[in-house]
This record gives C-alpha cells, structure tokens and sequence, in this order.
C-alpha cells in the first residue's frame, strides 16, 4: 500500500503510463482527458504523470474491462481456456459463470473442471454454484447435487453464491431442499440468481422474499420493470438462441438503468467470432439510442456491484487495472485489451496461449441402450395430438393441438405436406432406456436429422428428424464420436462435431469450431430445409428443458411447463 501510495503521489515512478487518453468515469458518468498511471495490477488514477513505459494514446478511449453477469461456458462449445481466448479478445475481462451444464453431467467434479481449468487465465472467472441438478425431477440428470455437495465449495473465495434457480415452483411451494439450499447460500452471504420466466404478483414477491436477486429470463418490459420494483438487478440477454436485449432496451430510462446489467447466457462460438460478445450488446445499446456511458455501465458497474465485486468495473484510484481501450464510443472498437495492468490483447490478437488438455473425468460420458425403432413408435389413441411449437427466435414453445396422420396401426405417420416432426430424447447417463417422444411444429426439418448431446439442462441425447432411420442413425453416431452434434440424411452421416468434454465442449480451437459449426448450419438449412429463422442447434436443445414454457420433452415424456406435469401426445387439452 505505501508503494502504491508514493506512486499516487508522485513521489514514485510508476511502472506504466498511458498518456493524453480520454477516460470513462462510470461513477460521475463523464469523460475525464489526462493521463492513466498503473502500477501492481492496479489504476493508480488519472494526473499528470510520469512511467517507468510510456504510452501516447493520442486521445483514445478507455473504459472498464466488460463483465459478463450471466454465462454457461459450456454453451460455447468450447474448452474454457479456449473460451476465455474468445472473450478476452472482444474486451470481456469478467464473467459470472454458472456451470449447471456440466454439473448436470458430471457432478462435482464438473465445478471443479470448470475452476481448475480458469484458475490461471487473463480471465476473472467468478462462479455460481448450480441451484438445480437436476433442473426438475422430471427428467434425468448425471448427477444430483443438494446442499451437502454444493456446501464444499461455498468457501471458495471465486464461489460467489447459488447459480439461477430455475425450479421456482419448488420456492413458491416451500419446499425444503430447494430452501435448504436457499439457507446454505444466505448463511455465508452469498448472492442467489434467479430464473423465473412468467412468474408474475404474489407468486413473484414469493420468489423475491426467498433472497433472489437477478433475472435473467425477462422477455418483454413489463416483466423487467415489475422485477425491478422488486428489487432485483435485470441481466439483460443477447444469446445466440434468445434475444431479449433490443426488446428491453425500450425500456430502459435514466432511473433504472442502475439496476441492469448485460449477459450473454449461451452464446455459440460463430457469434463471439462474427457479432462480439458484451462488446456487441453495448454497441447494440449504443446503437438504439442509450448513452454511451450508460450502456458501459450495464456491462461493467452496476454487474461488479452486483455481485459485490468490489475492486472491478470502474477506471479509479485502487481498481484492478482491467480495461480496454477504444476507437470511438459510437462502434466501440476495440484495439487493446489490459489485465491486471498487463496487455494481453492487441489489434485483436491475443498476447497469450493454452494448451488444452483431456480430463478423464469429464469424457466418455455417452453410456446409452441399444435405440431401435419401435422406441420411436408413437401409438395414439385419436388423430389430434399435443405438438411443441417452435417460436421464431426464442427458446420459448407454444403448446398447440394439431391433426395428424396416423397409420394402419394407429402410430404417427410423417406428413410432407405438414411440418410437424417427431423428436426424441434418449437417456445417456445411466442407460436406464428411457426415450420420451413427443411431436415438433416449425422446426422444418425434411429428408433427415438432427441429434445431439447439448440438451438443456440434463444433457441427455435429443433427435429430431423426419423419419426414423435417420434419427436411428444419428443417436448411434452421436454415441461414437463420445457426445457432439450431428445431421443425418438418406443413411449417411453428413457431417459431425465432437463435443467430448462432457459432451458439450470441444477440445479444438474455435476458429475451427466454429467453422464446423457454419458448414452444419449451412447443411441444416439448405439441405435439410430447416426454418432459417431459427438457430436449429441451439433450439433444439432448448426443447428438452422443462423449466421454459409452455412444453417441453424430457427422457421421461411430453412436459406442461405451465402446468408442471407430464401430459401424452394425445391426450386432450
């Protein structure tokens, strides 16, 4: 402190010097001109001062390193060495990680990979221990994690608190393991994210009152402004399947932009690459209309007061020197990316690099029943069923009543003139040989399939195509490649990525990763005629979680998220 001191004084030299820049003062909301000392991995504050290295930055920007309020690693795809290569380079220095998908897999030691793997990376890597594994007890997960578990990692001092509690009936109805989780989090003082989509009046105060504090899940600006009543901190979604961002932002004024900050929950590798990743949600900001600084703002303060991160977020006197710097404010490109007062990215390339290795404890983890067809039989009792209904960008579903054709012996039978399709999930954990089918409108899929091992939040394998050979056939091959994503057409694979890190990630680099992926997307859309105003992948995977309404499939069969419980296809509404 008294090195840091004389520095701050004058009296010492400090170790570098960032001169003529033009700071953003997220606390005064101002642009402040001077020059930036840094010296320990820490802003020493803005003067006139002298470096042991000096920089002239003629003039250009520099704002707090970007945090991310709410990400799953996993979503990308990627190992989290390589993610934090992704994000590092679009000027995120910060992330709020919730690791329920690879919990969801692999138990405890799926934190623990997650920990152990960001532990040395130019990444401040915060976790939120996962609320619900499994997300419901209406599908099966690869572990059960309940307060004894999660309570062995509390004191980690990267452990910030209790990941987004997505079982919220279990919390409106006072049940005791959820709230015993819900105590164990408040006992060591510890934030509790939230995951409450539609709850609405009494039923949200209820939520609120058990110690939740964001949400993330806020579609539309009434729900954001009634949670911000509440008290909670709305992070704010630009995914790569749900966009909320452009739709709250209408909403956002100068009086309750405190109270909001940026996420990008799943985000697929393409998108980081392409499009940015906070980075592309502050531009988007910036670009319909809010400040700039306080859109900065929304991806750096109000996320570190947040979750009490009390040294990041802000360019002041005793902040840990993350931040990058800009052109302008208006395209917020960035040229340089600082950690810890060192430069570790430049005119986007990264000053640093990884080696990626295997964990015998988070692959081989596909351990399925032999599929045949007659587990894909659908038997229906009338020609009117239940169908999942794909909403255009959104991970929401639509629970419609369709007619449908059946054959001689009452089974579904694919009607080409109709888009509705068969899907399927196949337990991969225990190899119990459970298979919950269930019936799919506007996904579009003709002439093949698609499957794989992403299937929020259990992860077990999810298939949808238009006949049953092919879906046979890319369950099989899903299993071969140790867990990945793969399409289908006329009894050939067309094309794979393997995912063998839990089945979710990928060892390769995401250059690559996400080049396989564009070859995929192209074949799905053009080959396989699925509705392009969908992300087939992600969608898909977001079909067998049964916490986001309105209906869902599990292992174990068509899910009634509104009214949680499991219904049949034909059964009537």
């Amino acid at each position: 402190m008294r090195n840091l001191i004389d520095v701050a004084s004058g009296r010492k030299v400090a170790e570098l010097v960032l001169k003529s820049c033009k700071v953003i003062n997220v606390f005064s909301h101002e642009i402040v001109e001077g020059d930036l000392a840094i010296d320990s991995g820490k802003i020493i504050g803005i003067g006139s001062y002298k470096g042991k290295k000096e920089i002239d930055m003629k003039g250009k920007y520099i704002c707090p390193g970007l945090i991310d309020g709410h990400i799953h690693i996993e979503s990308s795809m990627l190992s989290p060495k390589e993610f934090t290569k992704a994000v590092v380079l679009k000027g995120t220095t910060t992330i709020i990680a919730d690791p329920h998908e690879i919990a969801n897999v692999c138990g405890l030691e799926g934190i623990k990979y997650i920990l152990d793997e960001t532990d040395d990376v130019p990444l401040n890597v915060f976790v939120m221990l996962p609320s619900c594994v499994p997300a419901t007890f209406f599908e099966t997960s690869g572990a059960i994690l309940e307060k004894n578990e999660l309570k062995s990692f509390i004191n980690n001092p990267r452990v910030l608190g209790l990941g987004e509690v997505m079982n919220y009936p279990a919390i409106i109805n006072g049940e005791s393991k959820m709230l015993d989780k819900i105590n164990m989090a408040k006992d060591y003082n510890k934030i509790i994210d939230g995951h409450g989509p539609n709850i609405r009046g009494e039923d949200l105060n209820a939520y609120k009152i058990a110690g939740i504090k964001t949400e993330h899940e806020c579609s539309t600006v009434e729900e954001m402004n009634e949670r911000i009543r509440e008290g909670m901190y709305i992070a704010i979604r630009e995914g790569s399947a749900a966009k909320n961002l452009k739709s709250l932002l209408k909403g956002i004024t100068k009086e309750n932009s405190r109270r909001c900050m940026l996420c990008a929950d799943d985000r697929h590798p393409e998108d980081i690459l392409n499009e940015g990743h906070i980075d592309n949600s502050v531009r988007i900001a910036i670009k319909s209309g809010i400040d700039p600084i306080s859109a900065i703002k929304m991806a750096s303060l109000n996320t570190a007061e947040c979750y009490g991160l009390k040294n990041l977020g802000a360019i002041a006197p005793g902040y840990d020197a993350d931040f990058i710097i800009l052109d302008d404010l208006e395209n917020f490109n960035i040229v340089k990316v600082f950690k810890n007062g060192k430069l570790v990215v430049d005119n986007n390339k990264p000053l640093f690099n990884f080696n990626i290795k295997s964990n015998s404890l988070v692959t081989n983890t596909i351990n399925i029943k032999k599929v045949t067809k007659e587990d894909l039989n659908i038997k229906m009792n009338r020609n009117t069923a239940n169908v999942i209904k794909v909403i255009s960008k959104s991970i929401l579903t639509k629970k419609v009543e369709r007619k449908v054709l059946l054959d001689e012996d009452q089974l579904f039978k694919y009607d080409s003139l109709n888009d509705i399709v068969k899907i399927a999930v196949v337990e991969r954990h225990k190899a119990t040989g459970n298979v919950g089918l269930g019936l799919v409108e506007n996904f579009g899929i003709k002439g093949g399939a698609i499957a794989s091992t992403i299937a929020h939040d259990s992860h077990n394998i999810v298939v949808i195509g238009d006949n049953d050979e092919d879906m046979i056939l890319a369950i099989n091959e899903v299993k071969k490649i140790g867990g990945g994503i793969t399409i289908c057409s006329k009894g050939k694979v067309l094309e794979s990525l393997e995912l063998k890190i839990a089945g979710l990630m990928s060892e390769l680099p995401i250059e690559k990763v996400s080049k396989k992926l564009g070859k995929m997307l192209s074949i799905a859309y053009n080959n396989l005629k699925v509705n392009k105003d969908i992300q087939p992948f992600m969608t898909l995977a977001f079909l067998a979680l049964p916490v986001i309404p309105e209906i869902k499939i599990t292992d174990k069969g068509l899910f009634d998220v509104n009214n949680f419980k499991f219904i049949s296809i034909d059964e009537s509404i």
